[in-house]
Order: structure tokens, then sequence, then C-alpha cells
């Protein structure tokens, strides 16, 4: 089976790539969409160039990738939404498991800021990408503040909704860089290089500055209306 786990940035992606990459039967894929998205957009990241000579540049060549046989019985990708510009097909994803990641805006927000030295739009964190992907792909949606509370009852959910073994690998994963890392890992990744697993449920909300206030209030009608439809364990 085919997985696409949608998802914008700093959302527990990482981790979930991870749960899915200790199976035995599972391979996992990295944002493939990453160098055709900064090539197309004209956005810049961080680690610009080593993005773009690591990926096709070109979002039908990424699709022709995708297609082709993968090497184990379960293919997953780690796709983010705010990746998939408008006008790029979607038709690619129909035969996938469709899965829907969030989190709260204000942890997005919070922690992207961070990371990434720019004045942050709702395109970067990916809410409104996420709500036309899910109108077009419907799949499960999952909270990462659930997973975070309670990993292997909503692991196990999850597999239930798109008809997948649970496997208690997915709970584990050795500290430090893995084999399925995107060339970017060592900008985005050092957080999650350093667990073995889910890390526990977060604290209160972070309070964001005063200039980043319009953009939470952007953001979070998507994600209610999203979370209020959400997988539970």
């Amino acid at each position: 089976m085919r997985i696409a786990m949608w998802s914008g940035p700093r959302n527990l992606s990482t981790a979930m790539m991870y749960a899915f990459g200790q199976r035995a039967d599972c391979v996992a894929w990295d944002e493939p969409f990453y160098a055709a998205y900064l090539a197309k957009s004209g956005v810049t990241h961080p680690m610009q160039q080593e993005i773009l000579a690591s990926q096709p540049e070109r979002f039908d060549a990424v699709i022709e990738q995708i297609e082709e046989p993968p090497s184990r019985p379960v293919q997953y990708l780690k796709v983010m939404a705010h990746h998939m510009l408008p006008g790029v097909p979607l038709d690619w994803a129909e035969g996938f498991a469709n899965v829907h990641l969030l989190r709260h805006p204000a942890r997005v927000i919070a922690s992207y800021a961070v990371k990434n030295d720019i004045e942050i739009t709702l395109d970067d964190i990916g809410f409104a990408q996420a709500e036309r992907i899910h109108a077009a792909l419907p799949g499960p949606i999952i909270d990462s503040a659930d997973i975070r509370a309670n990993p292997e009852a909503m692991l196990r959910a999850l597999c239930a909704a798109i008809d997948l073994p649970f496997d208690p690998a997915m709970l584990a994963w050795p500290e430090g860089p893995k084999a399925c890392d995107g060339v970017w890992a060592p900008h985005w990744y050092d957080a999650v290089h350093r667990s073995t697993g889910f890390a526990r449920a977060e604290g209160p909300l972070p309070d964001l500055p005063e200039h980043l206030q319009p953009l939470l209030a952007e953001a979070l009608p998507i994600y209610e209306a999203l979370h209020a439809d959400r997988l539970r364990d």
C-alpha cells in the first residue's frame, strides 16, 4: 500500500516518518517535492542549494518517481501541504491512503519562527493548503497533540483507519540521523535526531509576539475546523 502523510512544517511529521520507517515492510520518503517547490515558488530556505541539487526541480519528474513500483510493500511519503503549489496535480495520490497531520498553529508558528528567519505568512505554514488538499483527498485527520499524549493508542487507531496492521516497532527508533532523511535534516531535525520515540505531551500554548497574532488569527479557524473531525483513539 501507499501512504501520503500530508502535513505542514513543524507538525511532528518527521517523528511520524521515523515511526513508519521502523516497519520492516515500509520504505519512507522525506518531502519529495521540496526542491520542486523551492524552484517554482522562488521562496528561499536554509540549505537552498543543497536541496535543489538533491531532488528533481520539476513537479512532473517527482510524480514520475513516485509512480514507480516501491521497493517494499508499504511506501510512506511525508508530503508538506505547502509544497503543493496551486496548479500542481494531486491525482497521483488518489489511490493512496491519505492522512492529514495537524498541530495547533500557535505551536507551529512559534517553532517555525525559530528555524526560519523570514516574515512568516499563511502560505509558509500550510493550513490553507491542508484545507484544500483534505477536500481533494479525504482521509483520516490526526493531531500531533493526540499522538504525543498516547502514541500507541493513536498509531493503532490510525493503522486501523487505513487498513494497515499495527507494528509495535513504530513506537521507537534509534537516536541520530536516518537513511530516509532529506539533505536538509542538519538544519531542521536536530531535536528529533536526539529522540528515540514520541515526546511526551506538550505544555501550555506559547504566547506569540504581537506581530504574529494576525497570522494565528488566520490559521486558527482552519485548524479548528479540521481538528473537529480528527481521528480519536
